[in-house]
């Protein structure tokens, strides 16, 4: 086991470099380096033109939108101290959906599209209704001095603003198609213009929490001890809000929702390498980054020609993962 940031951080960009190769090289029939052996140069263009356009952008942009679902993890863990909070709380995912339907069904938005300015626009519509999210949550729990409250609030705003999403696409069975894929998480859509826009919001939302992260390590001592210590509690929930929503809000709606990667990262992260949170925000970055992209590869290779939407993989993934942590931690309580 890997117990020191350094040598992990260096393992997770190996791997992320190495499922990147594989990510390239999987197609219709599965694993397959054709292109470096075509029989002809028009084929080997035309295959290098796949890679190019297709393969690389969606391997890419699976490990950017799990980079961004596992920081955001990180910080609503760490800003919660709760190791079950996850991206998708206080309403954000649901507002992201909210927002997305919205704009497929009266703006005419297609989430197939590779146009710069749909994608920036689905973005857009994403992060807003992230933001209105958050917004109502804090308003239904009176700002974010009591993080119990808090919590509960997200969870009723999260339920309303879903109920309110299915009564769109009941409204608009036309849109019913790519919400389905959108509800159960999908990579296939990925360009290189959804990967800059992603990659911009990483940079972002880390260069916010790497500047939070010695509030959120006073934050583990307690609330009174981190007010003690000079943390301005409300401003540093206001800032981390806003950085998470803006995380999950770009991943969810390049990617949709991708359940499990937010939550399991971190935990991850802490039990090889527990460390402050300065490192433990890149680390998780890189963890969700590097399990979004291996589950994007099986869920284009294990029923090869089909394709599985990448959120059935992580669903299972993570919830083994999770039901087999429980399982050991209750196995070591005294008898």
């Amino acid at each position: 086991m890997i117990s020191r940031p350094g040598p992990l951080l260096t393992l997770l960009l190996l791997l992320s470099a190495g499922l990147a190769v594989l990510g390239v090289a999987v197609g219709s029939t599965g694993f397959a380096f054709n292109w470096i052996h075509a029989d002809n140069d028009m084929a080997r263009q035309i295959l290098w033109q796949i890679v190019w356009e297709i393969r690389l952008p969606r391997s890419l942009g699976a490990w950017t939108a799990g980079a961004l679902l596992g920081l955001a993890g990180a910080i609503a863990q760490g800003l919660f101290r709760n190791p079950l909070a996850d991206p998708y709380l206080l309403g954000s995912a649901s507002g992201a959906g909210l927002g997305v339907a919205l704009a497929l069904a009266f703006i005419g938005m297609s989430p197939a599209s590779s146009l710069w300015l749909d994608r920036l626009g689905l973005t857009g519509v994403a992060f807003v209704g992230t933001v209105g999210g958050v917004l109502a949550t804090l308003l239904l729990a009176r700002g974010v001095e009591h993080t119990l409250r808090l919590l509960l609030a997200g969870v009723v705003v999260g339920v309303v603003l879903t109920a309110a999403t299915n009564l769109i696409m009941l409204n608009s069975p036309e849109i019913m198609r790519s919400m389905q894929a959108f509800m159960l998480g999908t990579t296939g859509l990925l360009g290189w213009n959804s990967v800059i826009l992603m990659a911009i919001a990483l940079l972002i939302c880390l260069l916010i929490a790497m500047g939070g992260s010695r509030a959120l390590d006073a934050l583990t001592l307690g609330e009174a001890t981190a007010h003690s210590l000079g943390v301005r509690l409300g401003l540093v929930r206001v800032v981390m809000i806003g950085a998470f929503a803006l995380g999950t809000g770009t991943a969810v709606a390049q990617a949709g929702m991708i359940a499990f990667v937010g939550l399991v990262a971190p935990h991850l992260v802490r039990n090889h390498c527990p460390t402050t949170h300065g490192k433990l925000l890149l680390l998780s970055a890189c963890t969700g980054g590097v399990l979004l992209l291996a589950a994007d590869i099986l869920a284009r290779w294990l029923f090869a020609p089909q394709e599985l939407p990448v959120g059935i993989i992580t669903a299972l993934l993570g919830g083994s993962y999770l039901l087999w942590l429980m399982h050991r931690r209750t196995g070591r309580r005294p008898v």
